[in-house]
């Protein structure tokens, strides 16, 4: 795969996020990087905060909810709450590094607004 194309997690038009190769790559680093016994996953959430309304939240996390949406790639796993998904659907992550920075960015075709910093929308 090439960097900066998008895989979706399952055949499914509802998914709630996609990643991009290079968030993918990112992603699978970190959690060996972990070294952890248990199975870890990549949970991406929105919470409330921020100049613009919301926040976007991404953490490992070994424990699921009954109703938690998760999708699988590979070796990698992502997690999101309901209550999130709704607001995250059709959204892709993607991971940069440059001489700007590395980090992930989240492209949500939901957001109405965003703030200047690009961490918080509405």
């Amino acid at each position: 795969m090439s960097i900066g194309t998008t895989v979706n997690l399952t055949k499914k038009s509802s998914d709630p996020i996609s990643l991009t190769s290079a968030a993918l790559e990112k992603v699978a680093e970190l959690i060996a990087s972990e070294g952890a016994d248990e199975v870890l996953a990549l949970r991406v959430a929105v919470k409330p905060g921020g100049c613009s309304g919301f926040n976007y939240d991404m953490f490992f996390d070994s424990e699921f909810a009954s109703d938690d949406v998760v999708r699988e790639f590979g070796t990698v796993k992502v997690v999101v709450d309901p209550q999130s998904a709704e607001l995250l659907n059709g959204s892709t992550l993607d991971f940069a590094d440059g001489l700007q920075g590395a980090g992930f960015h989240i492209s949500n075709p939901n957001a109405t607004k965003t703030c200047g910093c690009g961490n918080s929308f509405s």
